[in-house]
């Protein structure tokens, strides 16, 4: 995924192109949007104690029919978002 500052708000975007090996193919925007969602919770955090204006675009993602489903999807959304606030409090010099 590929953070970025936006101008205002929250946009999330999935790649032109992504494709995914995942059958039923149906359920992958279900999973995007999840991912989304996670993504936004983190980012509009009350502990941040601003919300950080973010463009997001999904460039890869993975499913398999044991593991994926829209919480871990959620989750992943979550933990992206933690990693990116973290990189931008300290980049590396």
């Amino acid at each position: 995924m590929d953070f970025e500052p936006a101008a205002e708000g929250f946009v999330f975007e999935v790649a032109q192109g992504l494709t995914v090996d995942y059958e039923p193919a149906e359920a992958l925007p279900r999973f995007f949007a999840a991912t989304a969602v996670g993504i936004e919770e983190q980012l509009s955090s009350p502990e941040l104690g601003v919300v950080i204006a973010t463009r997001v675009v999904l460039r890869r993602a993975r499913a398999d029919t044991f593991g994926s489903h829209e919480l871990a999807f959620k989750v992943a959304g979550h933990l992206a978002a933690r990693k990116a606030l973290e990189r931008a409090r300290y980049p590396r010099l």
